[in-house]
Formats: structure tokens, C-alpha cells, sequence
């Protein structure tokens, strides 16, 4: 069996640059300014569309006001922070709106805020990830390393992150946040945004729905959800120039998409590939990466489950 998650350069097809592709697998300049174009309008109802899926589960729970619907609403509000957590990625891209001010008020005060996100942050880490993609400067490297694990070791991280663990430890640097100069105004923006939440939610009557609906499958939910997405993009991988020896490449399911790859961010391989692409031409890309020959078949896992079987294949307990 072998240890590694990283395909061999027997089988990386050596194919780019093509008529459409150049050698580092991006598009050519005339095929990028198609695919780069932002559709504000689809993105406004985007966002939109992910508030329905948040507070309207909510709404809902608490209209039928029925125990199986408050768990319901529990496990699909984690799957609400996916998609909350998605649109703030593309706003730090700069790719959810064409004018900059409109894209980062939204993907502050609308999308990343509400998820706990330190917006202005996360959008340095994040683009230092896209330079280092697990160099040494790598900022999620703790995150990736050490794949494959032991089966044991995979349902340990797991189950902390279902019982808050995980959370309570991304939730304590926020209040640590407040006492430093520098990063104690995003920090008073995120707890104000949640303190508007909470009093929403008073105001109507249901103060408890913010612990219980709100603050509750952040910290257990989607914690789960998030590892198994994260460790799914670059879990076990090293730094390289070919980046399909950087990021998993994993065949696109309506289960998968629904939970855990909203707004076809499971096509990751493509947006490392070209980090200036919006989310709704990834597969436009994704499909040249195919056609071209560059991506094949053995280096595709055939599902989630799948690839995270071989992230804890490692013999062991």
C-alpha cells in the first residue's frame, strides 16, 4: 500500500502548453478574459440565495416548532456556513463583484462576518496560500500535513470537531483579538455583527435560536464539514510547480455539492490553476483541463469518500 498522496510523475501527462493552455495550465490570454468575466447579477441572487438557505432554515424550524425540524435545521445550517464561508473565498478573490467596493462590503459585512471570518486576514492568508500552495510559508500547512493517517487518528479529529472542540479553539482567538491594537477593530466588527444576529433573534421572540441554531452548528457542524473539505483539497500533498501534485482532484457529486463543495469549489484543482476564475466558470475550466489530457482519469478519485479513505489508510491505530 502506498503512503503517499501524491501522484507519481509516471502519471502526469505531459501534454500543456496547448493551443488553449499554457504550461502552468492556465488559459491563454483570449480564453481567460471569457472565463474571468464576473456576473454581478447571478452573484447578487447568489447571495441572496444563501441567506434563504441560512436564516430561512431557521425560520422555518421555528414556524413548525417541531423537535425533528430543530434537528434538521441544526445539521443544515452547517451546510449554510458552507455556503457563507464560500461566497467570503470569492469575495477575498475579488470575484463576487466587478466594482471593488461593492465586493468587499458585501464579502465583509454579508458573508465572511456572519461565519466569524476575519475578513481582512483571512484575505492575506488566503492569497499567501495561493503563492506557497504548501511551501515553507504554506499558512494552512498544520492543516494539510501528515497524510495519510491512521483510521483512528481521522475519527479522533472528527469527533472533536462534532463536539465543539475544534470550534471552541477557532472561537477563542476572536476574544484574545480584543486586546491587541491592531487586531481588535475586526474583531469588534465580527462581534457586532453577531450580537445584531442574537438580537434579531431576541427581538423576535426566539433568543435562544442563537446559541442553539446559530453558534451551535458552527462550532460542531461545520467544523466537520470543513476539515473534510479542507483535507480533501490538499490533504497529504506537497509543493510543487505541477499543481495537480498540490490538490486533489475528486469526481463531482449531487450529494457532495449539496453538504460539502457548494458553488462548484470541489473543481479546486482548477482554481488553483487560475485563482482569477469566478466560481461559475470553474467548470468551463475544469473541462479544458480534461479535454487537454492534462487531467486524467488516474489521478481523479471517484468520490469524497473515496479520497478520504486513502487519507487514513495509514496502517495503525
Amino acid at each position: 500500500m502506498s503512503l503517499s498522496m501524491v501522484p507519481s510523475a509516471e502519471v502526469l501527462a505531459d501534454v500543456l502548453p496547448t493551443g488553449r493552455l499554457t504550461a502552468a495550465a492556465r488559459p491563454v490570454p483570449e480564453l481567460r478574459e471569457h472565463l474571468r468575466r464576473i456576473p454581478n447579477l447571478r452573484n447578487a441572487l447568489t447571495v441572496g440565495g444563501a441567506y434563504l438557505q441560512s436564516f430561512g432554515v431557521i425560520a422555518v424550524a421555528l414556524v413548525l416548532n417541531r423537535w425533528w425540524a430543530y434537528v434538521i435545521a441544526f445539521l443544515l445550517m452547517g451546510r449554510a456556513f458552507a455556503r457563507l464561508s464560500i461566497l467570503a473565498h470569492e469575495a477575498a478573490h475579488r470575484l463576487l463583484f466587478s466594482p471593488r467596493v461593492a465586493n468587499d462590503v458585501v464579502g465583509r459585512w454579508l458573508l465572511a462576518y456572519p461565519a466569524f471570518i476575519p475578513f481582512e486576514a483571512y484575505r492575506r492568508a488566503h492569497m499567501a496560500h495561493h503563492r506557497e500552495e504548501l511551501g515553507p510559508n504554506e499558512p494552512d500547512a498544520a492543516l494539510y500535513a501528515g497524510y495519510p493517517i491512521t483510521r483512528a487518528s481521522f475519527r479522533r479529529k472528527l469527533r472533536r470537531d462534532a463536539l465543539g472542540v475544534s470550534g471552541w479553539k477557532n472561537l477563542r482567538p476572536l476574544f484574545g483579538a480584543l486586546r491587541k491594537r491592531t487586531s481588535a477593530p475586526i474583531a469588534l466588527r465580527i462581534l457586532a455583527v453577531q450580537a445584531v444576529i442574537a438580537g434579531s433573534f431576541a427581538l423576535a421572540g426566539y433568543w435562544w435560536a442563537y446559541p442553539l441554531l446559530w453558534l451551535a452548528p458552527w462550532m460542531t457542524v461545520w467544523r466537520v464539514l470543513n476539515r473534510l473539505r479542507s483535507i480533501a483539497e490538499h490533504g497529504g500533498m506537497v509543493a510543487s510547480d505541477d499543481r495537480r501534485q498540490t490538490t486533489h482532484v475528486v469526481r463531482q457529486h449531487l450529494a457532495s455539492r449539496f453538504w460539502l463543495v457548494p458553488y462548484n469549489t470541489g473543481w479546486h484543482l482548477a482554481h488553483h490553476a487560475d485563482m482569477g476564475i469566478p466560481w461559475t466558470k470553474l467548470p468551463a475550466l475544469q473541462r479544458e483541463l480534461v479535454q487537454s489530457g492534462w487531467v486524467t482519469p488516474s489521478i481523479e478519485y471517484p468520490s469524497y469518500t473515496a479520497l478520504w479513505r486513502a487519507l487514513s489508510s495509514r496502517p495503525g491505530s
